[in-house]
């Protein structure tokens, strides 16, 4: 069902070396102290950890015991603690609290705390504060990148977003810089990079900074062209509820690290299985890109299909089955297995997400796009605030949600998802701002992000020069999709998306500047250094950094666009992010 494109399509390059210098430096950091040791681990790093070095690697490396970090009193006994953590302000404090206790009762231990990917000078200011600066020995493990996929890399850093773009906090800038440098240490140098949003430009100035004259050495690169997008670049794309399989499967059960745990709703039985989704997945990889209206179908053939090929048992003599036995047996029963678990997720979604209230939620996402029926929008946007569907929208959601939520509109407002309406506007100025009435995570998440775009400059001025909106009246085929678009039912290409297109169309900005002045600019376009012999596989070859997370139908519309020009996107992200997640980012910390 993977949708056909061009045949001549470049080899990506293979990033399973990024896991094994990760894991290499982590096995080197444990090693500085030597001895039995009791491990505590932040809880968000428990799932990347999980896909570096698992428990028995740990072991080997004398490893006693793992335990999370949940900020209370430690039970262990062991005479050396190691600490693997965020570099984040309440962690060390309570590591600090745990040496302080040591001290007051005359308790003598070893403390390592390990900072990924990097420490920050704030940490080490805690530590001198709380008098244990010189009790403890930190370190780094510079753990920038996690393949995610063949074509996805991840920082696996959420709180990017909020601290960049709500926060101001521009800590995570170099971050994101050596993050690209070892990208570029390995697999460039790069050919062209291009860029658009405030962060992307630091991000590109850190990274350039990091790159010392003479670094390039004499070897064929293997990524040609780099992108880098700041997510407010474009709020409404991440905003619209996914249609895709992977982003339902991400949005219903949760993707993390790239594997997701199907509940015994999925598994047809009293256990949970946590499983990798991946292009290893052979029936996943199939269905990951498609829309969910062509998913059933599918499975079904499947299905059929491996019936079948059960069926060739009958009538084989021994020697048949046994050559059966060995080479197709074990394959057909992981494949079985595999549908099987795709089939019950596949069910799952249907029935949370083909209930009316979901299809009425697309109708006014789409209305919305197009800048039709706005007022019957409104109104059912209204309707969900009065049944609190799920939270936020503005006056009426304060007395619907609670006062709390206060907080939680300032931010919104800070960061442009919301506006305010100001006294005297008639509807028919709403209209033209496009849902300031609400912010709703379920119903107003277009109506928003509508906001924000029309306020900076105006959103469907921006999308018809794009054409991000397909011509209403014509039938769009999701079996046969014939732009980005599919990703959405038909009704909208992401914005971030044909920009990306357009900006290698062009081989630049060049014609794009009324786009970009509607976006706020920071624009760029960089030619590296002249090279020698180069391959022209590696030009088509292009790497795409989200600065701020981007969402799975994005990366779905990317590989598309690979197929349909010949090219192939790697998704460098910060984290992997949907409406929901980006959303729950601005609430209030106390909300």
């Amino acid at each position: 069902m993977a949708h056909t494109g061009r045949r001549d399509a470049p080899e990506l390059p293979d990033f399973s070396l990024l896991k094994r210098l990760a894991r290499d430096q982590l096995i080197y950091l444990l090693e500085q102290l030597p001895g039995k040791k009791d491990l505590f681990i932040d809880a968000d790093l428990m799932s990347l950890l999980d896909r570096i070095a698992n428990v028995t690697t740990l072991k080997q490396h004398e490893v006693d015991k793992l335990y999370k970090v949940e900020l209370k009193p430690i039970v262990s006994t062991s005479d050396q603690l190691c600490f693997l953590i965020r570099p984040r302000i309440q962690t060390v404090k309570w590591i600090a609290d745990i040496v302080n206790s040591d001290k007051a009762s005359g308790r003598f231990r070893r403390y390592k705390i390990i900072f990924t990917p990097q420490k920050f000078y704030a940490c080490e200011t805690v530590l001198e504060e709380q008098g244990v600066y010189g009790d403890v020995t930190t370190d780094e493990w510079a753990f920038y990148l996690l393949p995610l996929d063949d074509d996805i890399i991840s920082l696996e850093l959420p709180e990017f977003f909020r601290d960049n773009f709500l926060e101001g906090d521009q800590r995570w800038v170099t971050t994101a810089g050596s993050a690209l440098r070892l990208v570029y240490s390995l697999y460039g140098p790069f050919s062209k990079v291009y860029g658009i949003g405030r962060c992307a430009k630091m991000v590109y100035e850190s990274w350039r900074d990091q790159v010392e004259d003479g670094e390039q050495k004499a070897r064929q690169p293997e990524i040609g062209n780099v992108f880098l997008i700041d997510r407010d670049v474009d709020f409404v794309t991440p905003l619209c509820s996914q249609v895709v399989y992977e982003g339902l499967v991400d949005d219903i059960f949760r993707i993390k690290c790239g594997s997701v745990e199907f509940g015994p709703e999925v598994t047809s039985s009293d256990k949970s299985l946590k499983v990798m989704v991946n292009s290893q997945d052979k029936v996943f990889n199939e269905i990951r890109n498609e829309h969910f209206s062509n998913v059933f179908g599918f499975l079904s053939q499947k299905a059929r299909n491996l019936q079948t090929a059960y069926d060739k048992r009958r009538g084989m003599d021994i020697q048949q089955m046994k050559t059966f036995v060995s080479e197709e047996l074990k394959g057909l029963k992981q494949e079985h297995r595999l549908l099987s678990l795709h089939i019950g997720a596949s069910e799952c979604i249907m029935k949370k997400k083909t209930k009316q209230d979901f299809q009425e939620l697309l109708k006014t996402e789409h209305s919305l796009l197009e800048g039709f029926e706005v007022r019957e929008c409104i109104s059912f946007i209204e309707e969900h605030i009065n049944r609190q569907v799920r939270q936020h929208k503005q006056s009426k959601t304060i007395v619907s949600y609670g006062i709390e939520h206060l907080l939680t509109f300032a931010n919104l407002k800070q960061i442009g998802l919301l506006v305010e309406q100001q006294p005297g506007e008639t509807l028919t100025v709403m209209e033209s701002k496009v849902g300031k009435l609400v912010n709703d995570k379920t119903a107003g998440k277009l109506t928003d992000a509508f906001s924000s775009l029309a306020k900076k400059s105006n959103f469907r001025a921006l999308s018809k020069r794009l054409v991000l909106i397909p011509k209403s009246g014509e039938e769009y085929d999701l079996r046969v999709p014939r732009d980005m678009a599919y990703i959405f039912s038909g009704a909208y290409i992401p914005l971030s998306c044909k920009l990306i297109e357009q900006v290698l169309e062009r081989d630049g900005w060049t014609g794009l500047e009324e786009v970009t002045r509607m976006l706020n600019g920071h624009e760029f376009a960089v030619t590296g250094p002249p090279q020698d012999h180069c391959r022209t596989d590696p030009q088509r070859i292009i790497l795409v950094m989200f600065l701020g997370g981007c969402t799975y139908s994005e990366i779905s519309a990317l590989r598309f666009l690979g197929r349909e020009k010949g090219y192939k996107f790697i998704v460098l992200t910060t984290a992997i992010t949907n409406s929901a997640r980006l959303l729950e980012a601005l609430l209030d910390n106390h909300a």
